[in-house]
């Protein structure tokens, strides 16, 4: 079957990330079988990729067991490409993920992406139970991204080698919301994804820093960037508001530290959150990368964050309850492409 063509918004391709809710009231069951949906949609639509994020001890986030949820959804759909978006370095074994990853190449090749991270997706005391130790230091993400890259390379000679793994062509992307990982992925060639979804802020000058000191690789010759935006896209602005309390709810008890399923939508967000709760959250939530609105609102808005990043890649995340509206929202966002 051939693939079908990707389209792209201004030029440029658009992506899934998917962070598997859990609706209050549901299970993670019902969250993969969405996912499932969502993903087939997606492809069908022309998305470039859909990736999945880990993340643990969130009762709200299904997706803690990233590359098993990448083989599901690769098994469940043809062309897209799927990956991590991202796997959190830190908290395993390169080797593991080699050979995870590149038993996820050998199944769909040439359509696995392995993002890598190095924050651990959760809070300390998981970071431990994840770990067994919280002593690692700042200095060894490079030296695990240095020894994850070997076990893909060919190399006979080496004691430890990854099968599968070794010498398949998996690309690496480099996923932070400050300036370390710009400046890693930078000095290595290797594409880079900023979580501008929740560090707007910073977009601009991790972008900066990562075209400033970018070295031409094997992988690479320039530098590609990836930027995550927050879209609620719903027929009138009055639905699209109203959706988008389900992820402020979720970012509201995030920071209480008490996080939860997602909820459902709620008519007056004012009367759960405090004035200077609302104030961190929609810093958080910043409306420069958290777009909310109408098709022509997403537009207008997508556009100036494009022309503001030059980004070379968008990557969509949309947190809504409601699974009908969920997709309604990405067709509306498919619809904008060409």
């Amino acid at each position: 079957m051939t693939a079908p063509q990707l389209k792209h918004f201004q030029g440029i391709p658009l992506s899934v990330l998917d962070l598997a809710p859990i609706l209050e009231g549901s299970t993670a069951a019902q969250s993969f079988k969405h996912s499932t949906d969502l993903a087939q949609h997606a492809e069908k639509w022309g998305f470039s990729r859909y990736w999945l994020a880990e993340h643990h001890n969130m009762p709200g986030i299904a997706s803690s067991a990233t590359p098993v949820m990448i083989g599901h959804i690769a098994g469940a759909t043809e062309h897209i490409r799927v990956g991590s978006g991202g796997i959190m370095l830190p908290n395993h074994a390169a080797l593991v993920i080699a050979e995870q990853f590149g038993t996820l190449e050998s199944l769909y090749p040439g359509r696995i992406d392995l993002g890598i991270g190095r924050a651990p997706g959760s809070d300390q005391a998981t970071a431990f139970a994840l770990r067994r130790t919280l002593h690692s230091r700042v200095e060894d993400f490079p030296l695990q991204l240095d020894e994850l890259q070997a076990y893909f390379d060919t190399n006979p000679s080496a004691r430890v080698r990854a099968f599968p793994g070794e010498g398949l062509n998996i690309p690496i992307w480099l996923l932070g919301s400050s300036d370390f990982s710009a400046r890693l992925a930078a000095e290595k060639g290797l594409p880079f994804a900023f979580a501008s979804h929740f560090a707007a802020d910073y977009t601009l000058p991790a972008l900066n820093i990562y075209r400033g000191h970018f070295t031409p690789s094997n992988v690479l010759e320039e530098p590609y960037a990836m930027v995550g935006v927050n879209i609620i896209a719903a027929d009138t602005e009055e639905r699209a508001r109203w959706l988008a309390t389900s992820q402020q709810q979720q970012f509201l008890s995030l920071r209480r530290g008490e996080p939860t399923q997602l909820k459902p939508p709620i008519d007056d967000i004012d009367q759960v959150w405090s004035p200077f709760e609302q104030a961190a959250i929609e810093q958080t939530l910043d409306s420069r990368a958290t777009i909310i609105g109408t098709p022509d609102t997403v537009k207008q808005k997508l556009e100036r964050f494009l022309a503001e990043t030059k980004a070379n890649e968008i990557i969509v995340n949309s947190q809504i309850f409601c699974h009908e509206d969920r997709l309604r929202s990405y067709e509306i966002v498919a619809g904008l492409m060409e």
